[in-house]
C-alpha cells in the first residue's frame, strides 16, 4: 500500500510515529545525471544542527532505505545526547553499491544536497564513505567532517570509535566482574573492517584472547597477517556467538545482531560493540537481560567518531578528544548504575538520560 507520494505506507507510519519516528525533517534526493539517489533524515536539532554519517549501501528497496536512514538519525540524536555533544541526530544514506556506483561527480551532487539544507545537517563518514569520500564532499558543503588533515579535518574517525567501545568494555567488566581489566579475557568480534580491527589491537594490547569473524575474508586476513598466532578466526558469526567460554561479544558490523535467533545461543555475559542498531527490536533489551548478559549500549559506547567529528568543526585537537572519548567508561557505568536503581535494561537507562537532555534542551529554547 502507498499514499498519493509513492512512498510505502509503513515508511510514512514510521516517519511520524511517535516512538519510532518523531523525525523533523527527510529529504529525498536524486541527481538523475549522476545516478544518485539518497535519504537524508533529521531525527532532532534539540541540542543543535543535527549531526551523523553517510551510509553507502545496495539497498535492496528504497524503502529499506528510508527505514535505515530513519533508525540511524534517531540513534544520533541519542548517541549525542549521551556524548555530551551540542547537536541533535541526523544520518544518510546514498543508495547503491560503493565499490560500482560511486564517483566524484555522484558525491558532489550529494554535497549540494547537504549543503542545501544550510547547516541544519553536518554530514561525515559511515559504512561505505571514507575520508577521502568527504573531501570531495566538502568542495560542495562545508558542514562535511570527517576530512583528512591536508584538507582541515580530523581524518579517521575510526580510532577513537574503537577507543570508545575498548573503554565501554573496560566498564562492563568493571560493573560484572569487579575489574576493568580485560587480561584473559575471551572476546568475539564480529566485522574488522574501520572499527572492528582497531578495537582488536587495544584488546591484545591489554591480554585478551580474541576470536573474531568478517564476512570479508580479506579484512580476516588482514588482522591475522598483522598478529600472527595471536587471535583465532571463525567462519561466521554464527559459530561466533556459540564459542565455548566467550566472556563478551562485540558486533562491529551492520545492526540488527541481537535478535530473537542470536540472543538464546550467546555464550557471551556481555556484548559491547560499534555496531549501529544492535537491537534488532524493542523487547531484545529484556531477553539480554532476562538471560543474564549485560548489554552496554551502542550509542554509548561507539560515540568516539562522533566525538572526533564534532571536535574538527571547532579546530581538531586529537588528545582533547580521546580526553572526552575516555569519559565513556564513566557514562556507561553511570547507564548501569541507573538501570540498577530504576529496575531496567541498560538500553532503557541510556535512553531515559538522552531523552532528559533533549527535553531540557527543548524547554529552555
Amino acid at each position: 500500500m502507498t499514499d498519493v507520494t509513492g512512498a510505502p505506507a509503513e515508511v510514512l507510519h514510521t516517519l511520524f510515529h511517535s516512538d519510532q519516528g518523531g523525525h523533523e525533517q527527510v529529504v529525498l534526493c536524486q541527481d538523475r545525471a549522476t545516478g544518485l539517489k539518497a535519504v537524508i533524515a533529521i531525527h532532532s536539532t534539540a541540542l543543535g544542527p543535527a549531526l551523523g554519517g553517510t551510509r553507502f549501501y545496495p539497498y535492496a528497496t528504497e524503502a529499506e532505505a528510508v527505514a535505515d536512514a530513519l533508525n540511524l538519525a534517531r540513534g544520533m540524536s541519542y548517541k549525542n545526547a549521551m556524548a555530551g555533544l551540542d547537536h541533535g541526530g541526523g544520518k544518510a544514506v546514498i543508495i547503491g553499491d560503493p565499490e560500482q556506483d560511486k564517483t566524484e561527480d555522484l558525491l558532489l551532487a550529494y554535497g549540494r544536497m547537504v549543503a542545501s539544507l544550510g547547516g541544519r545537517y553536518v554530514t561525515a563518514c559511515d559504512v561505505g564513505t571514507y575520508v577521502a569520500d568527504m573531501d570531495v564532499v566538502a568542495r560542495e558543503c562545508r558542514w562535511t567532517t570527517g576530512r583528512s588533515p591536508e584538507n582541515g579535518g580530523a581524518g579517521d574517525s575510526s580510532v577513537l570509535t574503537a577507543f570508545g567501545v575498548y573503554q565501554g568494555m573496560r566498564a562492563s567488566a568493571q560493573h560484572l566482574w569487579g575489574d576493568p581489566s580485560l587480561r584473559d579475557r575471551k572476546v568475539g568480534v564480529a566485522g574488522v573492517g574501520k572499527v572492528g580491527h582497531h578495537l582488536v589491537r587495544h584488546l591484545l594490547e591489554e591480554g585478551a584472547e580474541v576470536v573474531l569473524t568478517d564476512v570479508r575474508a580479506d579484512a580476516v586476513q588482514r588482522v591475522l597477517d598483522q598478529y600472527p598466532g595471536r587471535v583465532t578466526a571463525v567462519a561466521d558469526t554464527e559459530v561466533l556467538i556459540r564459542v565455548e567460554g566467550l566472556d563478551i561479544y562485540a558486533p562491529c558490523a551492520l545492526g540488527g545482531a541481537l535478535n530473537d535467533l542470536s540472543v538464546p545461543v550467546l555464550t557471551a555475559k556481555v556484548v559491547c560493540g560499534a555496531a549501529n542498531n544492535q537491537l534488532a527490536h524493542p523487547g531484545v533489551e529484556k531477553d539480554l537481560a532476562d538471560r543474564g548478559i549485560l548489554y552496554a549500549p551502542d550509542y554509548v559506547v561507539n560515540a568516539g567518531g562522533v566525538i572526533q567529528v564534532a571536535d574538527e568543526l571547532h579546530g581538531f585537537d586529537f588528545d582533547r578528544c580521546k580526553v572526552k572519548a575516555a569519559k565513556i567508561f564513566d557514562t556507561t557505568l553511570a547507564i548501569f548504575a541507573r538501570a540498577k536503581e530504576d529496575g531496567i535494561p541498560p538500553a532503557a537507562a541510556a535512553d531515559r538520560i538522552a531523552e532528559q537532555r533533549m527535553a531540557d534542551a527543548r524547554a529552555t529554547r
